[in-house]
């Protein structure tokens, strides 16, 4: 059993990972801004990500799967990674873009023909947080869908890791599974996965 303190843990995917860390018996911190608007199961703390203080001293584990449409995307994603590699965790797992995930053929799944472009400073901003990460000697991992959630499926147990794939989908749930699998028995490290549900 880990101590877990999640950052975004009132978002979906937030949640999701706290209700699987909660279902195999870890204990779970739930990190949000403002704890009045939680209404998950784990035990809340007050909590910014880019200035966590002690709220997550002496956790095993840091997930972070946070988001502030108010924030300079660059910014935020580079100072929440600063921050969270301060917090001196075991291990620290990131929610992230599957845009910046490379395809089977190496490019990156952003600049294949044909993939939207608006939103392309909000992920080469998660891109810099990633490299925030790489350049620190932490045990660290970036997991994300391998093309998109499923924003309606629910949880099966099973997924696949995969390279980056437009037309892929992971339900929440699952989602939660494969992070949960990573911090119970880590497989990866210092890297950027995709995962996908079962067909």
């Amino acid at each position: 059993m880990s101590e877990i303190a999640i950052f975004g843990a009132g978002g979906r995917a937030g949640r999701a990972l706290a209700d699987e860390a909660l279902r195999r018996g870890h204990r779970v911190t739930a990190v949000v801004r403002d704890p009045r608007r939680y209404a998950g199961p784990a035990p809340v703390a007050a909590g910014d990500v880019t200035d966590p203080g002690d709220v997550a001293a002496g956790h095993d584990v840091v997930i972070s799967a946070v988001f502030d449409p108010s924030a300079e995307p660059r910014a935020f994603y580079t100072a929440a990674a600063w921050a969270l590699l301060r917090i001196g965790a075991r291990r620290l797992v990131v929610a992230g873009l599957a845009s910046v995930l490379p395809t089977a053929d190496g490019t990156l799944l952003m600049d294949t023909p044909g993939y939207p472009q608006e939103y392309r400073e909000f992920c080469t901003a998660h891109a810099a947080g990633a490299e925030v990460l790489r350049g620190s000697g932490s045990d660290w991992l970036v997991v994300s869908p391998a093309g998109d959630f499923d924003h309606g499926g629910g949880r099966t147990g099973r997924y696949r890791v995969v390279p980056a794939d437009a037309a892929s989908r992971i339900s929440y749930p699952d989602f939660a599974v494969a992070v949960l699998d990573e911090i119970e028995h880590p497989a990866h490290h210092r890297v950027h996965i995709g995962v996908e549900g079962p067909a």
